[in-house]
């Protein structure tokens, strides 16, 4: 963010007097001010992305602030403009706050108030201005083939630029990262980015599947194999032939079968369960493990020989603490998808929600951020929108909320949301949710809303 020497601020008035008193309070602040006399001078002197604010009289010769706050808001709706009023002429501000100005002051002004609703349109504008820039980097970021990896972090787009040169060769990689880092989103990127992109992309937790049935679901069976094996099944190595196999949880594969798995990476050929006859194979394999294979090898945990023969391409995942600058960017980009797929918005983060973010630890990585933002979007008007306190709530539960409980707290952010959108309205928020007047103010009761703590305070 810019600091406020660095930030500007346009004054129109066609009172010269009103204009020096205005820049002198603006430029004591820290504000650079530019003035103009009319609205048509300062259209034509104005930047698009424009980082400040916009203060206007909205009586003045020619075009009027009214007019002048229709055409910026055509150009930009998220332009601050804060139009200036006559004495005792509340009708009219109440119009120009239903016409989407910032705020508006009324004639004769303090210093002090002008700075004051200046600061805080100035914070609004930045955090647009942030917003439009992380949603213009995630669109250039999602035009990339396959899975997008978030971020612009100098670590980050190393393991990009790795991503990009391994999914070339044909070597087989293990990946290495903690819990939630984004092991199979990265397995994705390379088989998508690779010249197998069109053949299947199998993946399996080794640590999900029973171990009496993992053979199986690897390398298939014949019929009769074994007790319950009533027809042929054709596992996942076979299926992916032409593709990617990806192994998650890899340290988790039992003793016994890794020695199977290591021929079948030396020899690139399986045996179905109770079948005398060798398939060939043509596929890449890529593992994943949250743990050390090398230490867990020494301890007899793993085999030896399986690491080196996976260790021929390692790729270290970063935890989420080691690229901090990326937080907001993916938060954003888990935000929006979470609102795209449940219709409802994403409030911009203030700067309040960003230091949260930023300070908090995240032992559980891009997962936990991920379904941070998830509850942000689906749960966030339940909580003001405070995400210190989704935090602070998620820290301190030791499971998964109920069932009633999610829903609970989804219908009253459906709610706050529609009374915050309506204004507190509740005749439109009715219509908008579809439910009777006695439905709503039993609902508003229950959780505790109030539709006034929703309305303007210059709204009638």
């Amino acid at each position: 963010m810019h600091e406020p020497s660095t930030l500007p601020v346009i004054v129109i008035d066609d009172e010269p007097h009103l204009r020096i008193t205005a820049s002198q309070t603006l430029e004591l602040a820290g504000y650079t001010p530019h003035c103009f006399e009319s609205a048509e001078q300062a259209l034509e002197a104005l930047s698009a992305d424009f980082p400040g604010v916009i203060v206007s009289d909205i009586r003045m010769p020619g075009m009027g602030g009214m007019e002048l706050l229709h055409e910026l808001h055509r150009r930009d709706p998220t332009l601050p403009i804060i139009l200036i009023t006559g004495h005792g002429d509340i009708s009219t501000a109440v119009e120009a706050m239903r016409a989407g100005a910032w705020d508006f002051l009324e004639k004769p002004f303090a210093g002090d108030q002008l700075l004051d609703v200046v600061r805080r349109g100035i914070e609004k504008r930045q955090l647009s201005l942030e917003n439009n820039r992380l949603k213009a980097e995630l669109e250039v970021q999602q035009a990339a083939l396959g899975p997008r990896l978030v971020g612009r972090t100098a670590i980050i787009s190393r393991l990009a630029a790795m991503i990009q040169r391994i999914s070339q060769v044909e070597a087989d990689v293990l990946l290495f990262g903690e819990t939630g880092t984004g092991k199979d989103l990265v397995a994705r990127a390379i088989h998508e980015r690779s010249a197998r992109r069109n053949n299947p992309f199998m993946a399996i937790n080794c640590g999900a599947v029973p171990e009496n049935t993992i053979e199986s679901e690897l390398f298939g069976h014949e019929k009769g194999a074994f007790t319950g094996a009533v027809e042929r099944r054709i596992g996942k190595f076979e299926h992916a032939n032409g593709g990617t196999v990806f192994l998650d949880e890899i340290e988790s594969m039992p003793l016994a079968l890794q020695v199977k798995l290591l021929r079948v990476l030396q020899e690139r050929s399986i045996e179905r369960l109770g079948a005398n006859e060798v398939v060939p194979l043509n596929l890449r394999v890529i593992a994943a493990t949250k743990v050390d294979l090398k230490a867990a090898a020494e301890e007899g945990r793993f085999r030896e020989d399986l690491y080196y023969r996976l260790n021929v391409v390692t790729l270290p995942l970063p935890a989420l603490r080691e690229r901090r600058e990326d937080i907001p960017l993916l938060f954003q980009h888990f935000a929006v998808v979470a609102a795209n797929r449940s219709g409802l918005e994403a409030p911009s983060l203030d700067n309040q929600a960003v230091a949260a973010l930023l300070a908090h630890d995240w032992p559980g990585n891009v997962r936990e951020l991920r379904n941070l933002a998830e509850r942000y979007v689906l749960l966030g008007a339940a909580f003001d929108y405070r995400l210190d306190m989704l935090l602070e709530g998620a820290a301190s539960d030791t499971q998964e909320p109920t069932l009633p409980r999610q829903v609970e707290l989804f219908e009253k952010s459906l709610i706050s949301q529609s009374l915050s959108r309506h204004h507190g309205r509740v005749t439109d928020v009715c219509r908008h949710l579809g439910i009777p007047r006695k439905t709503l103010y039993d609902k508003l009761k229950k959780h505790g809303l109030h539709a006034d703590d929703y309305r303007h305070s210059s709204d009638p």
